[in-house]
């Protein structure tokens, strides 16, 4: 982690990182660790907030419990991280009723260490912007999306990023084209369509 400076770039292989986490689904704590959610073939989603007992974040919370069992079903674990302790995510999930429906681990980045892995430490407040991120089960981040505080994100769009992904994964002579929705048509680049993409694509 320490050859990484400011912040890793998509394409790049993500160092082997651990946090201590808050195990909503068994009401307990454990750790977290990339090296084995890649041993197990798992796509792993980072997602960032900048702190609990929050407004914006309560709600994104709620939206990503909405949509986490289409993760799980694509084999997809996702994190929630802030720079607040353990403690402080039991509490919060207990007490907040939009977390009542959270059922993925929720991550303590308490030294902002993992954060400034990924670009998204604010040294001037010492919490995480909302930072997301998709690394595939052989380690390598395939998507990034950053936004400041006052602006919550679309798990929906983040599950088509990730369905997006994960064909593309096992289809890589293909891409995927703008507003690209599973199912959908998708396009395999050549010499014969430069120019002609509207032509490919209807």
């Amino acid at each position: 982690m320490g050859d990484v400076c400011c912040g890793l770039k998509v394409g790049q292989i993500v160092p082997d990182f651990e946090l201590d986490s808050f195990e909503t689904s068994k009401g307990d704590f454990g750790r977290i660790s990339l090296a084995r959610l890649m041993n197990d073939g798992i796509w792993t989603i980072l997602f960032f907030y900048p702190g609990d007992f929050t407004f914006v974040c309560a709600t994104e919370m709620a939206d990503l419990a909405d949509q986490y069992h289409n993760f799980k079903e694509l084999s997809a674990e996702v994190i929630s991280v802030s720079t607040d302790s353990k403690y402080v995510h039991l509490a919060w999930q207990r007490e907040e009723t939009s977390l009542e429906n959270v059922k993925f681990p929720m991550a303590a980045d308490t030294t902002g260490k993992v954060s400034k892995l990924f670009g998204v430490y604010d040294e001037n407040t010492g919490l995480a912007l909302r930072g997301t991120f998709i690394i595939s089960p052989e380690g390598i981040l395939r998507a990034s999306e950053v936004n400041y505080y006052n602006v919550g994100r679309n798990s929906e769009e983040l599950l088509r990023k990730l369905q997006a992904n994960v064909y593309l994964a096992k289809h890589g002579a293909e891409v995927c084209p703008a507003r690209w929705t599973q199912g959908a048509k998708t396009i395999t680049p050549s010499a014969k369509i430069v120019g002609k993409v509207h032509e490919a694509m209807n």
